[in-house]
């Protein structure tokens, strides 16, 4: 398991009647591997993890295994309510076949510390997996430190990662600065690549890369080659897109991008629907614009 480069945090496709579309599944990772990705991360809050019942997750692993066919590591993202239903989902997942964990606050519980630090290790022994905590305080109402993550790493020889979605590039350094090269870290956001590359990640946790895996790929190398102009022109074309990965309907966004470039569909679960109205007018304006654009 090596913490590097971009990793897709995939959508998850559906049928007309709601069912996971397994076969789109096993094309789609294929394909974002074959254009350079490095993981592939179901289950996650792109993938509408809390839509998906705790046996559609590992059979959504599952699919991703067959997929990748031993090219990459398939690292789920493990949330739940419980700790216990937690647990059993890491456990679930290592016999699916997954090559790691992204592990995540629990769902609507917002505890002090001492509470979420006891959710995480109890993730951390279930398997000896090796494990990514995912911080993302906007989201999950929790904020994990650079000590309340230094602290879990001290105790945990299997904590070897951190998804970091706070927003605040300079978390980045702050957690470097505690851990050292202790913890591989990972930009979460997509429109903060290029700045957590120059301070020191090593790699992507990516959203528009769904639709776009040859651009995400290309813009994560040439920032961590230090082509700086190279890589600010690409990024300069991509950041519109990519900052749809930041609104409360990146699903929908993403999505729809997917369906533009023909490697997916507008499919989303209740209770979210597909972008509608005036909004959708001109955001398909922006993304044919940008799609179309020489990049």
């Amino acid at each position: 398991m090596n913490w590097q480069g971009v990793m897709p945090a995939i959508t998850t496709p559906f049928t007309d009647d709601g069912k996971i579309d397994h076969d789109f599944v096993k094309k789609h990772v294929a394909w974002l591997v074959d254009h350079g990705c490095t993981g592939i991360v179901p289950c996650g809050s792109l993938g509408e993890g809390a839509t998906l019942r705790p046996e559609e997750k590992i059979e959504l692993v599952a699919s991703c295994v067959e997929g990748v066919a031993g090219r990459v590591p398939v690292v789920p993202g493990i949330a739940a309510t419980s700790t216990q239903q937690a647990v059993q989902l890491c456990r679930r997942a290592q016999k699916a076949g997954a090559s790691g964990l992204m592990i995540l606050p629990p769902y609507v519980h917002k505890g002090p510390d001492d509470e979420i630090a006891a959710h995480f290790e109890a993730m951390l022994q279930a398997t000896d997996l090796p494990c990514m905590l995912y911080n993302n305080p906007i989201a999950y109402g929790f904020d994990a430190t650079p000590e309340f993550i230094a602290e879990l790493a001290g105790k945990h020889q299997n904590l070897k990662a951190v998804k970091e979605s706070s927003g605040d590039v300079r978390r980045v350094t702050a957690v470097k600065a505690v851990c050292g090269d202790r913890l591989a870290l990972f930009a979460g956001l997509d429109d903060m690549i290029v700045e957590a590359v120059g301070m020191g990640a090593s790699g992507w946790i990516a959203g528009l890369v769904n639709a776009l895996p040859e651009e995400s790929v290309r813009v994560f190398q040439l920032a961590q080659q230090g082509e700086h102009a190279a890589a600010f022109k690409l990024y300069s074309w991509f950041l519109p897109l990519l900052r749809l990965d930041t609104v409360p309907e990146f699903v929908q966004w993403i999505k729809l991008v997917q369906a533009e470039v023909g490697m997916g569909t507008e499919k989303v679960r209740l209770p979210r629907k597909p972008i509608r109205g005036a909004v959708r007018k001109t955001g398909l304006e922006m993304i044919r614009e940008r799609l179309a654009m020489s990049r």
